[in-house]
């Protein structure tokens, strides 16, 4: 295999790694709060539900996907290694808090309840392929942290409305993210499009530069006084050209149990 692309793979493993472990909610442990996760979307008008009761962390947990809801994914629990907690996220410009919280699940606002999981893409594999090639597509598969958050009233709205502000705010010029000590630089935030629930935001996230660089998504919608977010990565995608699909699939899945 030539120097960069081995470069390329170990550094897309090694963010992915990162991610996996950071990003995530308070999984089904039924003492944890939710993440903050939040969506934006649609406009305002339709984002302020005045009587909205929050389901629990129970019922989220009957919500949420569980394995053979998406053909060709691996769906498992979050647990406690995937929480992060308020004050092991930090975020270096104030503004750009709520979106990069979102990344790693950070409880925002009052959540009810909670409940997450990891859902993997399973590997392409191609036996007639050369070694590379094969290993490529072994690599080309999507693993998304998939966190719900509900909240009485209009909370879910306000995560929403600060979320939308906060990419707006932060899409250009960057911001730095620490977890646990370690930083990350998040460089460009693209807006996508993607439809779920009543409102539902998304974007390409560009960690890195050039050929350190590594693209991620993040989803956000609201079905009611739910939120759902999803924050992906592909093992196979790296550099500041580099993409992946929406996991559509899994969020079409998630939304539909959200009904």
């Amino acid at each position: 295999m030539r120097t960069a692309a081995v470069r390329r793979t170990a550094l897309a493993a090694a963010v992915a790694s990162l991610a996996l472990l950071a990003t995530a909610c308070s999984g089904s442990d039924s003492d944890a709060k939710g993440d903050g996760g939040a969506a934006g979307g649609k406009d305002e008008a339709s984002a302020k539900p005045s009587a909205v009761k929050a389901l629990t962390t129970a019922e989220l947990e009957k919500a949420s996907l569980e394995q053979g809801d998406v053909a060709g994914h691996k769906v498992t629990r979050t647990g406690p290694e995937d929480i992060a907690r308020p004050g092991e996220v930090t975020v270096d410009k104030k503004e750009c808090e709520p979106i990069g919280f979102a990344f790693y699940g950070v409880e925002r606002g009052t959540p009810v309840g909670n409940a997450g999981r990891k859902v993997v893409q399973e590997p392409k594999v191609d036996e007639t392929a050369d070694p590379e090639d094969a290993l490529a597509g072994m690599l080309d598969m999507t693993s998304s942290l998939v966190t719900l958050a509900s909240y009485d009233g209009d909370g879910a709205a306000k995560n929403i409305a600060e979320l939308r502000e906060s990419a707006a705010k932060c899409a250009t010029g960057g911001f730095t993210l620490t977890m646990k000590g370690s930083k990350q630089k998040v460089t460009k935030l693209t807006e996508e499009k993607v439809t779920g629930g009543e409102e539902a935001l998304a974007w390409r996230v560009q960690m890195g530069e050039g050929d350190e660089a590594a693209p991620f998504k993040l989803v956000s919608l609201r079905q009611g006084g739910t939120v759902a977010t999803f924050f992906s990565f592909n093992l196979g995608k790296t550099g500041a050209d580099a993409d992946f699909p929406l996991p559509t699939a899994v969020i079409e899945a998630q939304v539909g149990k959200l009904g």
